[in-house]
């Protein structure tokens, strides 16, 4: 079907041409069978096809010529072909390839030609009448029904067009959201665990020389969230540096607040975890937000604050789950450290969920970062 079509748009030039040349031969015919006709005769055929091969180019002004030429050979003594070839097909030209009002204008004009032909035409009967009427209207249909077909095609490649921009659009924006994602993710766990890391490795050589049981502990400390954060690092990435496939493990969630609350403590920082209401069933997206933001601000606590106690509440209400985390730090005095996402971080994650956030310093001391999610998307927060 390929191979066909390049052919046809190999000839397609040669096409009017040869339509042309065929409407000639078949007009020429009455005439070469008539010894008596005059060679002004034949120069009006000529004349009557030669502009077929500017059809497409010029239709209306093509359809002009042909039809005045076809009248003026219909009132001659000249011997009538079958058909008026090359009116016809001009007639079908300026419907199929001109503009809808002058194909309109042009199809007026070929029936009003015909009736003042044969008006003028005393061997003209009805019969000839109720010929030459349907056989142009009939060619003028075509041209027009070409014409439609064609202009649907047109809307049809331009709606394929817009679909496919419309598509390639749509796979940007969703790797723009998943670039976003990772971003977030990464800054979470990175930031969460070095800081547990850095905490940690302040604290050893002081436990070496008082207490080496306590410097052990602090170095393991170390090693199990440098092994965590790789481990969700490479989940996140999806390929681990050798090419093995990372090992699979659910996004955390309010399930695995404890362990977190546990490594903070780990750190030397007194957490306290509470919750109340009804513990229900959250959704992914903001099961894994309620996770990050507690990360997110235990984090904040333990490398800009320095607090000796933190409060960690979970609220359950029947359409929404709060987060608070209150630090007993610095508060007013602490100043967000030049370049911080942190704040940017949570309050992207608590907007995806059509949630609120509230992060400050506490009047008198300590921080405080309030979150209210709602568990089904629309709720009010």
């Amino acid at each position: 079907m390929s191979d066909l079509r390049s052919l046809l748009q190999r000839l397609s030039p040669f096409a009017d041409p040869a339509i042309m040349l065929l409407a000639l031969l078949l007009s020429l015919q009455p005439l070469l069978q008539d010894q008596k006709v005059p060679a002004w005769g034949y120069a009006l055929v000529v004349a009557q096809c030669l502009p077929l091969v500017a059809r497409r180019r010029w239709p209306f002004a093509v359809a002009l010529l042909c039809g005045g030429l076809t009248a003026v050979y219909g009132v001659s003594s000249l011997p009538d072909p079958p058909v008026p070839y090359a009116a016809l097909v001009s007639l079908y030209s300026v419907a199929a390839h001109g503009t809808r009002t002058r194909a309109y204008a042009a199809g007026l004009i070929a029936a009003a030609g015909i009736v003042a032909s044969l008006l003028l035409d005393p061997a003209a009967d009805l019969g000839d009448a109720t010929f030459l009427l349907p056989v142009f209207a009939t060619a003028w249909l075509l041209g027009d029904a070409a014409r439609r077909r064609r202009e649907l095609a047109a809307q049809l490649r331009d709606r394929a067009e817009q679909l496919e921009r419309t598509r390639a659009a749509e796979a940007a924006t969703a790797v723009a959201a998943e670039r976003n994602r990772i971003a977030r993710e990464m800054h979470d766990v990175v930031a969460h665990h070095l800081s547990m890391m850095v905490v940690q490795a302040e604290a050893g050589p002081v436990a070496v020389a008082g207490n080496p049981d306590r410097a052990v502990s602090a170095f393991d400390a170390i090693s199990a969230a440098g092994k965590q954060a790789l481990t969700e690092m490479r989940r996140l990435l999806g390929v681990l540096k050798d090419g093995e496939q990372a090992p699979l493990r659910p996004q955390p969630g309010v399930d695995d607040i404890d362990e977190l609350v546990d490594g903070v403590r780990s750190a030397g920082v007194d957490v306290s975890l509470h919750a109340s209401g009804p513990r229900r069933e959250l959704p992914a997206a903001v099961d894994l937000s309620v996770y990050r933001l507690v990360q997110e601000a235990l984090t904040n606590c333990v490398r800009h604050a320095g607090p000796t106690h933190v409060e960690v509440d979970l609220s359950y209400t029947d359409d929404a789950v709060c987060v608070t985390v209150t630090d007993d730090g610095v508060g007013a005095a602490q100043e967000p450290r030049p370049g911080g996402h942190g704040l940017v971080a949570m309050t992207e994650r608590v907007t995806l969920v059509g949630g609120t956030l509230d992060a400050g310093p506490q009047p008198d001391r300590g921080w405080r970062v309030r979150a209210v999610l709602p568990l089904r998307a629309g709720n009010p927060a």
